[in-house]
C-alpha cells in the first residue's frame, strides 16, 4: 500500500496501517547524493518548486481561500501532520461555502512522481494541457515539491 493511501487510512480512523518499502531505490527516491555517470543527470527533484502552499484535511476551505490570496498561490497540496500528500486543492470556487472542509473539495489522486526520475524522461501525458502540474514526493509520500508544465 502507499503512503498516501495509508496514510488516508489512518486519517479515516485505522489504527493497524502499516507500510513496507525497503531497498536501494528508497535512498534513489528519497533524493539523497548520487554518484556514477548518471549523477550530473537532471532529477525532477531538482527542478520542482519547493515553496508549495499546503493544508490539512481538517482546515476549512475559507481559511485555504484566503491564504492563498494573500500568497498569491493557486493550489494548495493536502498533507498530514508528516507532509505525506493526501490530495490537491486547485482553484476553490468562491461559490463553495467556506465552512466546507478541505477533504470534501480535495481531488485524493493527484500525479506524483519519485525525485530520481530524469526530467528528460517524464511522460507525454505531463505535456497534455489537462495535466498542467504534477507532485514530486519521495516513496514514504512526503511532499518534496510541485512540477508545472
Amino acid at each position: 500500500m502507499s503512503a498516501r493511501a495509508a496514510s488516508r487510512l489512518e486519517t479515516l480512523g485505522f489504527r493497524q496501517v502499516y507500510r513496507y518499502q525497503p531497498g536501494k531505490a528508497d535512498w534513489f527516491a528519497a533524493g539523497l547524493p548520487r554518484e556514477g555517470m548518471e549523477a550530473g543527470t537532471a532529477r525532477v527533484a531538482d527542478v520542482a518548486e519547493r515553496d508549495v502552499a499546503t493544508c490539512t484535511v481538517d482546515e476549512r476551505v475559507g481559511e485555504v481561500r484566503d491564504r492563498l490570496r494573500r500568497t498569491g498561490s493557486d493550489l494548495c497540496v493536502v498533507v498530514d501532520s508528516q507532509r505525506i500528500v493526501l490530495g490537491l486543492v486547485e482553484g476553490v470556487s468562491a461559490d463553495t461555502p467556506s465552512d466546507t472542509r478541505v477533504e470534501f473539495v480535495m481531488r485524493s489522486n493527484p500525479i506524483t512522481f519519485r525525485p530520481n526520475v530524469p526530467v528528460g524522461q517524464l511522460p507525454d501525458y505531463l505535456k497534455a494541457p489537462t495535466t498542467p502540474l504534477a507532485l514530486v514526493t519521495t516513496s514514504d509520500g512526503v511532499l518534496l515539491g510541485l512540477l508545472r508544465r
